[in-house]
């Protein structure tokens, strides 16, 4: 008996640390593109938040891990970017290098690509860092300043993405899936990525589902994660500005869609990306009603493996 103990905390302990060397998601960010709170809010959804730090939020952002060679990827270069980087090191245990290998951005919106301006000479200075983007944003970064001036120093290293065509980086797949959205300066994409063990797919940002080419519940069948859009819960939020002008899929319409779907397809459901007046950020029992309904929402900090 004991040496059968022996044996099953062995492979227990085997397979612990085989698991350890599996890619990894870590979440550094979950809130909307201006942060949690929000500059300028006086209202009672950022009160708290002002008053106590550790209600705080960044912008929404991921890391990509894969500590069998020590190599980590960043989605978004948020305007939290000098918080974020030092919190994935906190996380991993000062494990990885500082910079990632590469930075894979969705579109030209302030939360999802002003942090770039950190790589640059008056802070980072850093040597030609690989940024991933589609061609209208390349072209964006590349003619329009101050973003141009990284790539004319060599800062950054801008590399073309195609839609829906996948990159091997590592051994970790990463595929660009084109978007419906409010396009000024570029395109807008989420990313699906294969570690191999599993399937994420990132959409932070989109005008509706129901614009979009593809079918969100057979993209979300397809994967074990899926961080999907929850910018607001429902059309009541904002009260200073038309909420046709900011367009994205309501938590209250996504959850609805899902509603006739297993209880295993919707927990593959982390809503992230959450305006400051969103609910799900500030009222508990929003966000319990959501989990009791089978539903996730991302943590910010939380390694998904």
């Amino acid at each position: 008996m004991k040496k059968y103990i022996a044996l099953l905390l062995l492979s227990l302990t085997v397979n612990a640390l085989i698991a350890q060397e599996k890619p990894y998601i870590i979440v550094l960010g979950v809130a909307q593109d201006g942060g949690y709170p929000h500059l300028g809010c006086k209202k009672v959804c950022c009160t708290k938040a002002w008053s106590n730090p550790k209600l705080r939020k960044n912008v929404t952002a991921l890391a990509v891990v894969n500590p069998s060679s020590k190599k980590w990827w960043l989605l978004e270069a948020t305007p939290d970017i000098k918080f974020q980087l030092q919190d994935f090191q906190k996380i991993t245990n000062n494990q990885y290098p500082y910079l990632p290998e590469g930075v894979f951005l969705t579109h030209a919106h302030m939360g999802h690509y002003t942090g770039l301006a950190q790589f640059g000479r008056e802070v980072m200075n850093t040597k030609q860092l690989n940024v991933y983007v589609m061609p209208k944003f390349k072209r964006f970064l590349e003619s329009n300043g101050p973003w141009s001036q990284l790539v004319n120093l060599k800062n950054i290293n801008l590399i073309e993405l195609s839609d829906n065509k996948a990159i091997d980086l590592d051994n970790i797949k990463f595929s660009s899936l084109k978007v419906p959205h409010r396009d000024e300066y570029s395109e807008t994409v989420g990313f699906k990525i294969d570690l191999n063990h599993k399937n994420v797919l990132f959409i932070p940002d989109i005008d509706k589902w129901s614009k979009w080419n593809k079918s969100i519940i057979e993209e979300v069948k397809k994967v074990d994660y899926a961080f999907l859009d929850a910018t607001f819960f429902d059309n009541k939020e904002l009260n200073n500005r038309p909420i046709a002008e900011v367009p994205h899929p309501f938590v209250a319409e996504t959850i609805q869609l899902f509603e006739n779907e297993s209880k295993a397809i919707k927990e593959k459901i982390h809503f992230i990306h959450f305006n400051h007046t969103n609910p799900i950020m500030w009222q508990p029992k929003i966000k319990n009603n959501i989990l009791r309904q089978n539903f996730n929402i991302a943590q910010q900090g939380k390694t998904y493996q």
